[in-house]
């Protein structure tokens, strides 16, 4: 039996060696790089997940920065529509006064329609020139809306950071 014993030793002494090899190839040449394509696509995931993240907040800051200048051209548009408008008011005012001061001078018996038009001018309804103290008064409620709208946009670009 000791005459067998020697190449069945050495049999299973290279059966051994060969198994020891293949797991450790296996190991080596196998589980290694799995494991390492594993993590590289977990990592690249996370990058992609990230970047897609950071692209969805630029464009709802860009979204929320263009909805702020809309506001703003929407109250300066508004403040410069109001300012028209009420020096448009203004001019129908005076209008109608100097038409009423005329339309008295025209009724009396004693003076002529040039005579009136001349002691009593009418100004136009619109786009006509106001007393300086009034249109002061105009521009500066103007300015200091759209001052108002300034700070609105401000503030909007401040809160979107």
């Amino acid at each position: 039996m000791l005459k067998h014993a020697d190449p069945i030793l050495k049999l299973c002494l290279a059966l051994g060696a060969l198994m020891g090899g293949a797991g450790v190839g296996y190991y080596c040449g196998i589980y290694l790089p799995a494991q390492d394509i594993h993590q590289q696509t977990l990592a690249m995931a996370e990058k992609q997940s990230k970047a897609a993240e950071q692209s969805r907040a630029l464009a709802e800051r860009a979204r929320r920065e263009q909805e702020a200048q809309a506001a703003y051209g929407q109250c300066t548009d508004s403040a410069e529509s109001a300012y028209r408008q009420r020096w448009t008011q203004a001019c129908q005012a005076m209008h109608d006064a100097d038409q009423a001061a005329f339309d008295d001078c025209a009724d009396d018996l004693f003076s002529t329609r040039s005579g009136c038009l001349a002691k009593h001018p009418i100004r136009p309804a619109q786009d006509c020139a106001l007393p300086s103290q009034t249109a002061q008064s105009l521009s500066a409620a103007r300015d200091q809306r759209k001052a108002q709208c300034a700070a609105q946009l401000q503030s909007a670009q401040r809160g979107g950071q």
